[in-house]
């Protein structure tokens, strides 16, 4: 029951889904025998005990009072658009409003804040049977809010003091690793005290990681991940629910741009900086290309505002987006990158490949793609992700060994350098100190002459010139 749970209810007397006509904008109705997007609801929690249910149009429920028929009507959410859930161990529930008033289903579809009295859990018009549909994010917003201020600054205190710490750099050193891609969310600019329900301590955490990264002359990108509103309605990106808001207020970018000033004007001239990327994947689907190159080219003049060196680097849009489209726009003059994300994953196209397969993918699609990118007259070029692992459901420790060994092979010709993801993780394949200890992964005398990197934090890498950078871990900082 997190933000972004999607949630189906189906009332136990009439058998009958409760249902947003035309995904919103409507009285809500119970009158489906099936149920698809329109009787699916997702939730914003309040509490433990109190939600806003959104629909796939975006609009809340919404009920003013006692006797209220229940639609799906409001543009935004507030005390009339909260309800309380009562739930038993059977996958029933009750809804009631504010003033405690059940919500029921009568008899003409209807759904109405007016049952009387306080139901039990026989079939009654104010059961329901609620289904959780999806779970499936699980990033910062919902962590600090499911867990409530007090108990997730007390988890995310633990876990920045014990999971990261100078030793990591020191593995990194050993390794030939000289930069780190560090991944922080935008409400780091207002540390101490960020926006409910961000907590803070994130300013100190990348404070730390400069400090130690410039103990053992490791080079620091700073990764925007998450950006107001969510620029992919993603989990790594914060998002509350699933949706991209980014990209639909002017107001969101300008509180973006006001992100990048700040890291820009506080990191600058420390030691240990290298550069910040404006940005990490965007949504092909929801993100304008103009909308994202007219912030591209804000963001570029905020960071040569306090350094004319540093290098900027733009993500290219995930989805069906090419990345030659950043290479054809007139985004700055000098010490800029792109960012492609490669990965033998999160596609329907690599489910079946075999490890040769996936080999040969490397080679023939990836190297085609770098080499005429790298020949363009643009943007230097940096895989910013990519990982040991792939689809591969028996593959032995040789095959993963030369499936590393290709991507090292191909990345290492990109003209700014890789960086994996990530440098710690609970799986064990994506996890480079895992990888490097248990000789699945390989790094070869002249990979460790060029830059490489780490990912830590939101999401965090590392990354120089030519540098092959490591994913540390999301959220951290």
């Amino acid at each position: 029951m997190l933000d972004g749970t999607q949630v189906q209810f189906k009332s136990v007397t009439l058998q009958k889904y409760v249902s947003a006509e035309n995904g919103g904008g409507m009285d809500i109705s119970v009158d489906r025998d099936d149920a698809s997007s329109w009787e699916t609801f997702t939730l914003w929690r309040v509490s433990e005990l109190e939600f806003q249910f959104r629909t796939t149009q975006g609009q809340f429920l919404t009920c003013y009072g006692n006797g209220c028929s229940v639609s799906a009507t409001a543009n935004s959410a507030s005390s009339t658009e909260t309800f309380q859930i009562e739930r038993n161990n059977n996958g029933k529930v009750h809804i009631k409003i504010k003033s405690g008033t059940y919500l029921q289903a009568t008899m003409d579809n209807q759904l109405t804040a007016d049952y009387p009295g306080t139901p039990g859990w026989d079939d009654n018009a104010a059961t329901f049977e609620m289904t959780i549909v999806a779970n499936n994010l699980h990033g910062d917003y919902q962590l600090a809010n499911g867990y409530g201020h007090n108990k997730a600054k007390q988890v995310l205190e633990k876990h920045r003091n014990t999971f990261l710490n100078v030793g990591d750099f020191e593995f990194l050193y050993r390794h030939g690793i000289n930069t780190v891609r560090i991944p922080v969310g935008w409400w780091i600019a207002y540390d101490p005290d960020p926006p409910a329900p961000f907590i803070g301590g994130t300013l100190e955490a990348l404070d730390n990681a400069f400090s130690w990264a410039e103990d053992y002359s490791i080079k620091c990108i700073i990764d925007l991940h998450a950006a107001p509103g969510s620029q992919n309605g993603m989990e790594h990106s914060a998002s509350r629910d699933g949706t991209t808001g980014w990209p639909t207020s002017s107001g969101y970018i300008s509180q973006t741009l006001h992100v990048i000033d700040f890291l820009a004007s506080r990191y600058a001239k420390h030691p240990a900086f290298l550069g910040i990327e404006l940005l990490n994947e965007p949504s092909a689907a929801e993100v304008p290309l103009d909308t994202l190159v007219s912030y591209y080219k804000q963001g570029y003049e905020v960071v040569r505002k306090y350094s004319p060196s540093a290098y900027v680097i733009i993500c290219q849009r995930i989805g069906s987006a090419d990345p030659l489209e950043l290479y054809q726009a007139d985004i700055g003059s000098h010490n800029l990158v792109v960012d492609l994300h490669y990965y033998n994953l999160f596609d329907t196209f690599f489910v079946n490949l075999s490890a040769i397969d996936n080999i040969q993918f490397i080679y023939k699609s990836r190297e085609a793609q770098l080499q005429a990118l790298n020949g363009a007259n643009g943007p230097l070029v940096f895989i910013g992700e990519w990982v040991n692992e792939w689809n591969v459901t028996s593959g032995s420790q040789s095959e993963y060994q030369d499936f590393g060994r290709a991507q090292l092979e191909v990345y290492n010709a990109a003209s700014f350098g890789w960086a994996y993801w990530t440098l710690k993780n609970d799986r064990k394949h994506w996890d480079f100190e895992w990888n490097i200890r248990n000789n699945y992964l390989r790094l070869s005398s002249s990979e460790k002459k060029v830059f490489n990197s780490l990912r830590w934090l939101l999401l965090a890498s590392i990354c120089f010139y030519q540098c092959q950078i490591l994913e540390l871990v999301e959220n951290w900082i």
